[in-house]
Parts: C-alpha cells; sequence; structure tokens
C-alpha cells in the first residue's frame, strides 16, 4: 500500500494541465508561420551535450547540416505529452522520403528520465532509433537549455512545500531549426494543422542552398 501511495503521489506531482501549458507555450517573439509564410531567423538553437536513449554522448554538432525538430515532453506526463508523441511519430512517417532530418525529443523529468526509460518509451511511437533521438541529462543544464535556449517556459514547481511544487510545466511548442542551426519557426504542438503546417516548412528548409 505504501508504494502505491507513493507512486500516486509522484503521477499526481508530474500531472501537466494542459491549459496552463499552452500559456507557456505562448510568447509574442515566438512566430509560428503557416505553410505558405517566409520563415524568418529566430535565432541559434543552443549547444548541448546530452545522454541519447541508446546511453551514447550526442552533441548538437551533431545535427550540423541537418534540418531538425525539437520537441519537449516526458515519460510519466498523463496531459498532453503522448500526444506530442504521436505527432512527432506523424512527422517521422511523413518524412520518410528525407532521411537527413532529424526529429529530437528533450525530457524535462530527467530524474525519472534515464536512458533505459525513454528506450521503453520511443518504442510505444515506432521511433527510429537514427532519426529520431531521445535526450536526458542534468536537470539544471536541461532547463537552462530549454528556458536560455530556446526561449521556451518550464517550471517544475520548485521545492518548496505547496500545491504546486513537483508539478512540471513546459511548452507544447515544436522547434524547427535549420541546416545552418537556425531556429526558423516555432509551432503550436496543441494545434490540430500542427503537421500540415510544420512539414511543408520542412521541405522548404531542406531545398534552401544557404
Amino acid at each position: 500500500m505504501a508504494q502505491d501511495s507513493q507512486a500516486y503521489d509522484r503521477k499526481m506531482r508530474l500531472y501537466v494541465f494542459p491549459l496552463l501549458l499552452i500559456a507557456l507555450g505562448c510568447s509574442p517573439s515566438q512566430q509560428q508561420p503557416s505553410a505558405t509564410d517566409d520563415l524568418p531567423l529566430l535565432g541559434v538553437a543552443p549547444e548541448f551535450s546530452l545522454t541519447e536513449r541508446s546511453g551514447r554522448q550526442v552533441d548538437r554538432s551533431e545535427l550540423d547540416g541537418r534540418v531538425w525538430v525539437a520537441n519537449f515532453v516526458f515519460t510519466e506526463c498523463t496531459g498532453p505529452c503522448p500526444l506530442l508523441s504521436q505527432r512527432m511519430s506523424r512527422i517521422q512517417k511523413a518524412l520518410e522520403d528525407q532521411p537527413e532530418v532529424r526529429l529530437v525529443s528533450f525530457t524535462v523529468d530527467p530524474e525519472n528520465d534515464t536512458p533505459e526509460v525513454l528506450t521503453k518509451y520511443a518504442k510505444r511511437f515506432n521511433a527510429d532509433p537514427v532519426r529520431w533521438l531521445f535526450l536526458t541529462g542534468d536537470k539544471t543544464g536541461l532547463y537552462r537549455l530549454i528556458k536560455g535556449g530556446f526561449k521556451l517556459a518550464i517550471d517544475d514547481g520548485g521545492e518548496a512545500p505547496g500545491p504546486d511544487s513537483g508539478i512540471i510545466t513546459h511548452s507544447l511548442r515544436f522547434v524547427l531549426v535549420d541546416r545552418q542551426g537556425r531556429i526558423r519557426g516555432y509551432f503550436q504542438g496543441g494545434e490540430g494543422d500542427l503537421e500540415e503546417k510544420i512539414i511543408p516548412a520542412i521541405r522548404r528548409l531542406l531545398a534552401e542552398t544557404t
């Protein structure tokens, strides 16, 4: 009974409220282009060195010369994370003809999401071990990467006692990065037409020569 209670407590602490997530994912400085808009330069993707679910170390330099898409999830999420991963899976399938594209999912709960846990989670979505990376690492570094590097919201409620302690809230946005490591778009993962917007944008970046 004690173990069941602890598991329930952890699940409740890590519950993500969808409406709050959507609010945290919004920023007036982040543009979400449609399939017909230009893809502006919105900054540079941050450097990182993290552990992939396979156990190997992945540096951002590994993605240089490739178009890639990043999103942010955690395996115990009972809110929108499974939906975000399903959408990433659809992007993977739609771009089977573009094997150089990379998909990158960063965990926001690295204390729980070990490479072994991420491997099991990735199998649920038929994630290609080469084309779709699942990354974990030091929590402080990851949160700094998300906030300062990708300019997205992330909060775990802190360690102080209170109703929000341990509740992870994070952005639902997908980040599109070009071959030069430049951020070219933020796409709201909670919107129904995500795939219709981001897949043409990816193909446009693939066609760019500079």
